[in-house]
């Protein structure tokens, strides 16, 4: 086997790497990936379950969650849709898993 050295190569440019970290960005972007936005918009910054509202500086904690499990399923209306804050949206999927054990559905 037949060593070889390293070629040495042009680094990018600092404006370079930001141009390409934005083109990633931007191609590898879903589709739907505002969907979040858009049930804030929509449906209020208010936990749908414990009524919590929401401010700018805890707006991190407002979650959406997707009723029939679907996250692919965002429709433009939010029928789909609900906010939850992180804890009702941790219950709401322990009941799930709960209720699935309980009715011997999941092992």
């Amino acid at each position: 086997m037949v060593q070889r050295r390293p070629q040495a190569r042009k680094l990018p440019s600092p404006e370079e790497l930001r141009q390409l970290v934005n083109k990633l960005k931007t191609e590898n972007k879903p589709a739907n990936a505002s969907y979040r936005e858009q049930s804030l918009q929509l449906h209020g910054w208010i936990c749908a379950k414990c009524g919590r509202e929401f401010e700018r500086e805890n707006l991190q904690l407002l979650t959406v969650h997707h009723r029939d499990g679907n996250h692919h399923n965002n429709p433009p209306d939010g029928s789909n849709w609900e906010n939850l804050c992180v804890y009702c949206h941790d219950d709401e999927h322990s009941r799930l898993i709960l209720a699935d054990y309980l009715n011997g559905t999941k092992q």
